[in-house]
């Protein structure tokens, strides 16, 4: 039995991982494997386990990808114009890490019980299969950082996606000298932290 107040601990101990981290050595296939299962543990409406995995390696295609991000980055730097902190934040780590992961949503042609009336059930799936990916990898000591600032149409090109396919993650994975003790940006003083009292309302 997990003692609760340790795996808590895990939990806050995970970080999103991100440029000049990440250090030159692969990822072996056994613990790829394992994050792989891990992913696909989760749970999912209807049991519709509605996702695919990419595994990038390829350097040609890491550099397309790197040069979409530059392109999506640039007009976020417009958006947070007033942020000099901006400017200098590690914000992907896409050329860097030894391996790329695309996690992609598969569209069902048919009904999906759990999805007649909430949508976006099977997306908020492959999301659970995220966090999986997330927390074993930490488990393994490998680092992972999402990539949000990408336009999916483009890296769906890519990556050479099916039409069905729609974009959940951009996850880059690879060792690091050690985890952070902090989020970078709480340390940075991005945003402050929310406490339990500011998240929870309760109905009695």
């Amino acid at each position: 039995m997990l003692d609760a107040n340790e795996f808590l601990e895990f939990l806050k101990s995970r970080r999103d991982v991100r440029r000049y981290d990440f250090l030159d050595k692969p990822i072996e296939g056994d613990k790829l494997q394992m994050i792989l299962k891990a992913a696909i543990s989760a749970p999912s409406v209807g049991y519709s386990q509605p996702w695919k995995f990419v595994i990038i390696e390829d350097e040609n295609i890491k550099n397309e990808i790197y040069k979409n991000f530059e392109v999506e980055n640039e007009k976020a730097k417009k958006i947070f114009a007033k942020s000099e902190l901006y400017k200098n934040l590690k914000l992907e780590g896409i050329k860097e890490s030894p391996l790329n992961i695309a996690v992609l949503y598969e569209e069902s042609d048919e009904a999906v019980l759990g999805m007649t009336s909430m949508k976006n059930m099977g997306e908020y799936s492959v999301v659970c299969a995220v966090q999986n990916m997330w927390l074993m990898a930490r488990t393994l000591g490998i680092a992972l950082g999402w990539v949000s600032i990408l336009d999916e149409e483009k890296l769906l090109e890519s990556i050479k996606a099916d039409k069905k396919d729609k974009l959940i993650a951009y996850l880059c994975l690879g060792y690091v000298e050690r985890f952070k003790d902090e989020p970078e940006l709480k340390t940075l003083n991005w945003r402050d932290e929310k406490s339990l009292d500011e998240c929870v309302r309760y109905i009695r």
